[in-house]
């Protein structure tokens, strides 16, 4: 019988799980740099960088870039509930957020997920959480700018906002997918290129059938959950006499 003798790359992947799983690296700890690295374990340098990519897509290494490769601390997971136009998560610790608005015109394929026009008004809202110092999710709001109130930013306020519009809403379409992030998104939140993320979209309607809001939200798979409960009616049954 001949048995597969592990590549280089997977073999060192393997001694510093270990290492991280045992405690002997910590939480927060900064590995060696790449070059140290690579001389220990006798490799080139290409190689020592796929074993850490490895490391990367399970989140147990984050690459930051100008300071090195450090051991990640473990991430709240997240669970988001939908069903509501700007639904948020439910962190079991409340996590900080950074918010900007710009005012920008439809185009491309925010024509077609906000049913406009190009070249219609539209208030982007971005959001970014964080948990400690660490981008914990991202999501970008579009909503037709003279539906937007001057100054309204946070994602809850938005919320009670669309609930309040009349015509009142009619459903909320959620599109979720699991996917690779893009190289702005990897940035963005500080993950390996090779973690998927939780993507939705998010399209809210009302009883017009018009889009009053369209929202992109992308959670880091290693700390994101999605719950959808779908009720249905029962009837109660009348007792036999």
């Amino acid at each position: 019988m001949i048995r597969a003798v592990p590549s280089r790359r997977n073999s060192i992947a393997d001694d510093l799980r270990r290492q991280i799983t045992a405690g002997d690296l910590k939480p927060g700890e900064r590995l060696p740099s790449e070059a140290q690295l690579a001389a220990h374990y006798t490799v080139s340098t290409p190689t020592l960088r796929n074993a850490l990519a490895l490391l990367q897509g399970e989140g147990l290494l984050e690459k930051i870039h100008g300071s090195g490769n450090f051991v990640r601390h473990p991430r709240r997971r997240t669970t988001y509930t939908g069903g509501r136009p700007s639904a948020w998560t439910t962190p079991s610790v409340p996590l900080r957020s950074t918010v900007h608005a710009r005012h920008l015109r439809a185009h491309g394929p925010l024509t077609t997920l906000l049913n406009v026009a190009p070249g219609t008004s539209l208030t982007e809202v971005l959001c970014i959480t964080h948990e400690d110092r660490t981008p914990h999710s991202l999501s970008r709001i579009y909503i037709p700018r003279h539906l937007m109130p001057a100054n309204l930013l946070a994602p809850a306020d938005i919320a009670t906002h669309l609930t309040e519009l009349r015509p009142p809403l009619a459903e909320v379409r959620e599109t979720a997918r699991s996917r690779l992030p893009t190289h702005e998104e990897a940035n963005t939140l500080r993950i390996s290129a090779s973690l998927a993320v939780l993507s939705i979209t998010r399209v809210a309607i009302d009883t017009t059938g018009r889009v009053v809001e369209a929202a992109l939200l992308i959670y880091p798979g290693d700390r994101a959950d999605a719950l959808f409960i779908t009720q249905y009616p029962t009837e109660e049954k009348t007792p036999r006499s």
